[in-house]
């Protein structure tokens, strides 16, 4: 078997040996004769599985039992759109970072349900079109006084620019965290909302998995589409309809991954696979980071070779090679690098050696 170093941003790579034991249990599941995907979610088997996954992020995240985890279909984009829905209500307002391209979309989807209201959407600080791309200073946050809620992203995965620091807010604190969420330490707990597409870090697309306080999805719109009212799924355990149950099984796996791993094991891990690229792009007059260093990401590492020729070069000769989506994002070219919590480091080590090369070659 011959696997790719994927460099995907998402879908992504999957731990080898989750893979491997899906495989495993593909046709028959624990003695069961049927596959996970074949299993009613009434039953008595699937169950054990939904309730040990959610339980294994709630430790990993160190959230107690005032949050509840609900996985919904529609990944993260969804969310852009339901948490309008359910807590921007007529004459209020909502505080939202402009910090790229993913929390410029939440920030669109905000904007038309404000609209719709009779709301208002305040932008608390906008970076998404600085280039180098960064994340907002300390001292860019112009919060509202009395806002609903505050929406942030803590990783912008097509501009390579990362949240090192939570800003402190006085009310409820959402964020996306589809690109980096157990990827790097973070207090979950000043968080009221945090949500995240299962592709990057947690398993297959398919759903997002969010977590939020009970007490706020009952405090949700209830004049919304059912489907749509966060309370519906925190209610109903995530089976008001038939979930995901495929996808969640395999989030479970990863989550189990992550326990052997041991978090801050894989925090570091995460540290010195960014750094070793990293340091071949400081240490270079070749490559070019695009992201301010103070904001780099551990997650995508951006950077552009000395014209866009060569970037397209470099990234047909890495894939001859078995390195696999080094292309960066559409909407901004450049090479991108995802090296998320499963990107093995024998991976780093192949594209660093690469990346040396290459320059030799074309510098």
């Amino acid at each position: 078997m011959s696997r790719a170093y994927n460099f995907s941003a998402g879908p992504a790579t999957l731990p080898l040996e989750v893979l491997q034991q899906v495989q495993n249990d593909l046709v028959d599941y624990k003695g069961t004769g049927m596959s996970v995907m074949e299993m009613s979610h009434r039953g008595k088997d699937y169950p054990v599985i939904h309730a040990e996954a959610k339980a294994n992020f709630k430790e990993l995240c160190g959230i107690g039992d005032d949050y509840e985890v609900v996985f919904i279909q529609g990944g993260g984009s969804q969310q852009f759109a339901m948490i309008p829905m359910n807590f921007l209500a007529a004459g209020q307002t909502a505080d939202y970072a402009n910090q790229g391209t993913w929390s410029g979309k939440a920030l669109k989807e905000a904007k038309i349900i404000a609209d719709l209201r009779g709301a208002t959407v305040n932008t608390v600080a906008n970076c998404a079109k600085d280039i180098p791309t960064r994340m907002p200073t300390d001292a860019e946050w112009k919060f509202s006084d009395n806002a609903a809620y505050t929406h942030i992203c803590t990783n912008e995965t097509i501009s390579g620019a990362q949240l090192k620091k939570i800003p402190e807010v006085k009310g409820p604190l959402f964020a996306d965290m589809s690109s980096d969420i157990l990827g790097i330490d973070r207090d979950f707990n000043k968080f009221d909302l945090f949500y995240a597409g299962a592709q990057k870090n947690l398993g297959p697309a398919g759903m997002a998995v969010v977590a939020i306080k009970k007490e706020l999805a009952a405090k949700g719109a209830a004049n919304i589409p059912t489907m749509l009212q966060y309370r519906t799924h925190v209610d109903n355990d995530s089976l008001y309809n038939t979930p995901p149950t495929f996808a969640i099984y395999i989030f479970g796996e990863v989550m189990k991954w992550v326990k052997k791993m041991g978090k801050e094991n894989l925090f570091k891990l995460n540290d010195q696979k960014a750094k070793k690229i990293y340091d071949v792009i400081d240490a270079s007059g070749f490559y070019k980071g695009t992201a301010l260093p103070e904001f780099r990401s551990n997650m995508n590492v951006t950077f552009t070779t000395p014209n866009a020729d060569l970037d397209k070069l470099f990234v047909d000769e890495a894939k001859k090679l078995g390195m696999s989506s080094l292309k960066g994002h559409r909407s901004v070219g450049g090479i991108r690098a995802t090296i998320y919590n499963a990107f093995p480091m024998a991976g780093v080590d192949a594209l660093v050696e690469f990346m040396k090369d290459f320059e030799k070659k074309n510098g």
